[in-house]
């Protein structure tokens, strides 16, 4: 079967957008050929930074004919209706239309309509151009004389030529004709824009297209290129005792800068090793595009030679390119090597900073401490309705003082932690490189002497940031965590900027990950809802502190809206201001709303917990059994819901469960009849033996399950309703629940409440499938 090769080459396409735009354009045209009624056997794209390519394979060379009935009206209809039939089902005549025989509705005309097949080529040449015109690139531009005129063709950078050839192995190939703002496809391609003579190329086929674009310094497949850059770059590293400090990221995006992959080595003077690694690391790969290397067998500090990637084999070895290279780098690492010892240097406007140092209790003589008051001095916004980055500190650092004991850390030392946390964000290297922040903090921390945890936390405090990243294990790193995410999450309740649909633009879901995974994965009791309504507290509180500073200095004609967002009424009911007089204020809440927004808070919590158990392979069914409106410890739930799935799946759960149901669908009915239920269970109204074998039952059962969750033994709570599972079953064998007595039947119908009663202590069964 024929073969499809497919081109676009254009002046660039940038690194980033490659991957994507191939796989686009593979969807985009096997989409469209199988719309067309083609089938194919295999399609794989193909890119470099010039081109885009696809290899479809064994591609039908001619869609199918399709037949279609079109229903029409009665022979008796009027003449206006099949007018109108005829028009619809392209005929001229109703003698062209069938006549077909219902016994109900009787004869009515039917047009038999066949669509012949087209020529693959024919399809080919109507959707490529389509394909290009509507291509989805993120942004676009249009070129030349051309551009000025209406619905003239965009492309991420000029389009230059599109190659287009079909047909099978064992003929010549044709070229597929079609042309898009004056480009005609062609069976042409050229090679490197440097290393080649810029002379066409004719192609037939794939196999020959990758092997003459080969010969011109293109390496077509970008997984190749990839192999050779890592290839390369470990031999080179290693023929002078180093390694290659790995990076997959830096990696993909190299590979779609170059066609013809040169690996060549720099070097930079060995004092910029006085730089963190992370800080050289990520100035090398940020500016250059470089990979750094290290001595064989180190972990952690850097050699002061990287690596770089070429585009061209150069006549002198690479050795012009390496040097232009290293020059760049050694100015790059000269700014950094200043940020870093800036940041470890007094400020400037120390003197100035004395108000927010005593109002945290900073210490001015310590680098990170001045940072911390310039954070708060500045006032600069952590967003717009929930005020100041020194306010929230100022909540989060309380907040992590009481979680502290809950998680076993010190509050001390979790407090400074709090303080601390986001102090690195004035720093210079953090101001250049804003995904340093935390890491950095941690560095300055320990060169000034603070305690281990109290770095760490630092660091670890924005963890885990997704479902793979890391959870902190320090138990201050743990409390200052918590209190981060709870403070963002109750305070985005508190002003309505919840998550909906697929848009959570503060990252709210993350954040109540967050919170899961740290309380699950470190056994952490933490009383959920008692904590959010602490936060909601000093949210509050903060903004009263906020509106009484802003009205003690109050001056109509200076003061802007920014300046003065928050007022409080003589209710101390949040409010927002409306304009520049003191009249205007629109209530925005209370108290008693943000303690409402709080159990709202809970109930998302409740939803990204089942999300995070069922990925975890937890059934929703139970989860849904052990999960209450008011149930906030997310450790005692989760254990719960592990013990549950473990005892339904075991055979006394399994027949316990098929009991408690049964009891519990013949209690709904009656109580729906309205039939009455007795109050308790009177043994003086049993009159058969296993009557009085499921009450006794039920009682030990009761007494061992609730020693058991108060133990928070929740298997051993689970065992003892399973001595549950030979009297149920044993009462439905033999009583009649619905005696003709009433007084008899009422009292055992309460029996079968208190078999809901005694399992609803555990679970709620009747919400387990099956």
């Amino acid at each position: 079967m024929p073969d499809l090769l497919l081109e676009l080459r254009s002046e660039e396409i940038p690194a980033r957008m490659q991957r994507k735009a191939a796989g686009d354009l593979k969807k985009l045209v096997t989409d469209g050929l199988v719309e067309a009624g083609l089938t194919y056997e295999a399609a794989r794209e193909y890119w470099t930074p010039r081109r885009l390519a696809l290899d479809i394979r064994g591609l039908t060379i001619r869609s199918k004919d399709v037949q279609e009935d079109i229903k029409g009206p009665s022979v008796t209809a009027p003449d206006q209706a099949v007018q109108g039939f005829l028009r619809k089902a392209g005929l001229t005549d109703v003698s062209q239309a069938h006549v077909h025989s219902d016994p109900k509705k009787g004869d009515f005309y039917v047009a038999h309509i066949v669509k012949p097949g087209r020529a693959a080529e024919e399809i080919i040449a109507e959707l490529m151009p389509r394909v290009i015109r509507d291509f989805p690139w993120p942004k676009s531009m249009r070129w030349g004389a051309a551009s000025s005129k209406p619905g003239s063709l965009r492309w991420v950078r000029p389009l230059q030529s599109i190659l287009c050839t079909f047909g099978p192995e064992t003929e010549e190939p044709v070229v597929v004709d079609f042309a898009v703002d004056g480009i005609r496809s062609g069976n042409v391609t050229y090679g490197h824009r440097f290393m080649s003579d810029g002379k066409p190329i004719t192609v037939r086929r794939f196999d020959d297209y990758v092997t003459k674009l080969d010969k011109v310094k293109v390496v077509l497949d970008a997984d190749r290129r990839k192999e050779m850059i890592s290839d390369d770059a470990r031999n080179l590293a290693f023929a002078s005792g180093l390694e290659l400090v790995e990076d997959e990221g830096l990696l993909e995006e190299v590979s779609g800068l170059v066609e013809w992959p040169v690996v060549l080595m720099g070097a930079f003077e060995e004092e910029f090793l006085a730089i963190p690694p992370e800080v050289i690391r990520l100035t090398i790969r940020t500016n250059q595009k470089c990979f750094v290397t290290r001595k064989q067998g180190e972990t952690d500090r850097l050699s002061n030679r990287f690596i770089l990637i070429s585009n061209i084999e150069a006549k002198d070895g690479g050795k012009e390119i390496a040097h232009g290279n290293g020059k760049v780098v050694r100015a790059r690492l000269s700014d950094a090597l200043y940020f870093w010892k800036t940041d470890q240097a007094d400020l400037p406007d120390v003197e100035k900073l004395e108000a927010s140092a005593g109002k945290f209790a900073l210490d001015l003589k310590k680098p990170l401490d001045q940072r911390m008051a310039r954070l708060d001095a500045l006032g600069v916004t952590f967003h717009a309705k929930l005020g100041t980055q020194g306010e929230r500190i100022e909540r989060i650092r309380r907040l992590a003082q009481e979680i502290a004991p809950l998680v076993g850390a010190d509050p001390d030392l979790a407090e400074r932690a709090a303080l601390l946390a986001k102090a690195d964000l004035t720093t210079e290297v953090v101001g250049e490189f804003p995904e340093l922040q935390g890491g950095m903090g941690r560095k300055y921390a320990l060169l000034q002497g603070e305690h281990p945890s109290v770095a760490a936390a630092i660091e670890e405090h924005y963890k885990p940031q997704g479902p793979s990243d890391a959870v902190p294990r320090d138990p201050v790193s743990i409390a200052v965590a918590l209190a981060d995410k709870l403070d963002t999450l109750v305070g985005f309740w508190a002003i309505d900027e919840k998550p909906t649909g697929s848009k959570d633009p503060f990252a709210l879901r993350r954040a109540a990950l967050g919170v899961i995974r740290l309380v699950l994965e470190n056994d952490v009791r933490l009383p959920l809802a008692e904590i959010t309504e602490r936060a909601a507290s000093l949210l509050f509180g903060s903004f009263q502190e906020h509106y009484l500073a802003l009205r003690s200095n109050f001056n109509p004609e200076t003061m802007n809206d920014v300046d003065f967002n928050y007022g409080w009424n003589n209710d101390f009911a949040l409010i927002e201001r409306q304009d520049k007089t003191r009249e205007n204020f629109v209530p925005i809440g209370s108290l008693r709303a943000l303690s409402a927004s709080s159990a709202d808070l809970l109930s998302f919590f409740h939803d990204r917990l089942k999300v995070y158990l069922k990925d975890e392979g937890a059934r929703y069914d139970a989860i849904d059994a052990v999960l209450s409106p008011d149930a906030d410890n997310l450790l005692l739930i989760a254990r719960r819901v592990e013990a549950l799935i473990y005892f339904i799946n075991t055979e006394d759960g399994k027949n316990l469960l098929a009991g408690t149901k049964r009891a519990a669908n013949i209690l709904a009915a009656e109580e729906k009849k309205g039939t009455r239920v007795a109050d308790s269970v009177d043994p003086a109204l049993f009159s058969e033996d296993e009557e009085r074998a499921l009450f006794a039952a039920i009682g030990e059962a009761e007494k061992d399950a609730g020693e058991a969750i108060e133990r928070e033994d929740f298997s051993g709570a689970m065992l003892a309703l399973a001595k549950l599972r030979g009297p149920v079953d044993a009462f439905f064998e033999k009583v009649l629940v619905n005696d003709e007595n009433e007084k008899v039947r009422a009292n055992r119908l309460a029996l079968l409440a208190r078999i809901r009663e005694a399992t609803g202590k555990v679970a709620d069964f009747s919400k387990i499938a099956g």
